[in-house]
């Protein structure tokens, strides 16, 4: 793999102004989950679209393809993942994992990919190095998903586009240095500790339920944010009305 000096080109460059202050949603359903249906997920990608969405966070090559078919200019952040999900996933890199993965997803149309960026190893044994400089010879911005600020500050250092909080809390070291946190609550600690000490754009992801906790996140200084299953995935939704919402 060829080392690259990355320059934005004047695409990127625009994906990144079309993403900063912006909403994100995160439009994915996991395989035999009732929405996974292909006509189901374009009506949700065009619903919240119609809500005034600034860009997407789409799973697997037919959503983005159907995403990218009608909506040419929205910005996509494309990732893969397994149909089904290890019960230890916190042990390990399953979020488009390799170079392989990264071309899929380039290939059905994201403008970006997102990555596991933690600092594991990965299932094919590539460098993550490997994959963010296999992101930049496609002209493409390198977003990096991590969980902890040690992960933040060597994805950054390794020239890595944008930096994402989605795997804080789902990770066994994550899990360690969260404890003592509310789980249930976005990891503001860690945007703040990134936002003061890393120049590369940050995106809150990550347990978003209540437009006060978004607003919260761009007050400490996010890039953008990504909110997903508060929006896209009603039985996730019903589960906490019924968890806190119940008369006991």
């Amino acid at each position: 793999m060829v080392n690259l000096v990355y320059n934005f080109s004047m695409g990127n460059t625009k994906i990144l102004n079309k993403l900063k202050n912006q909403i994100i949603v995160s439009v994915q359903s996991a395989y035999l989950e009732p929405l996974y249906d292909e006509d189901i997920m374009i009506a949700m990608i065009k619903s919240v679209m119609s809500g005034g969405a600034a860009a997407l966070r789409l799973a697997g090559v037919r959503d983005i393809k159907n995403a990218r078919k009608f909506f040419p200019d929205t910005p996509i952040i494309g990732i893969t993942k397994p149909k089904i999900i290890p019960e230890n996933f916190t042990e390990l890199v399953y979020i488009t994992p390799s170079c392989a993965d990264c071309e899929v997803v380039i290939q059905a149309g994201a403008d970006v990919v997102a990555f596991d960026g933690t600092m594991r190893k990965r299932p094919g044994g590539e460098k993550l190095k490997e994959i963010i400089d296999f992101i930049h010879s496609a002209d493409r911005l390198a977003m990096a998903d991590i969980s902890t600020f040690e992960e933040a500050v060597n994805a950054s250092k390794l020239g890595c586009d944008i930096i994402s909080t989605t795997l804080s809390g789902y990770t066994t070291e994550s899990i360690l240095v969260n404890q003592g946190k509310n789980p249930e609550e976005p990891d503001y600690e860690l945007l703040s500790k990134i936002v003061e000490n890393i120049n590369t754009p940050v995106i809150l992801e990550g347990r978003i339920w209540t437009p006060e906790q978004s607003a919260k996140a761009f007050d400490i200084g996010a890039f953008a944010v990504v909110i997903g299953s508060a929006i896209t995935r009603p039985h996730e939704i019903v589960k906490r009305f019924i968890k806190k919402g119940l008369k006991h």
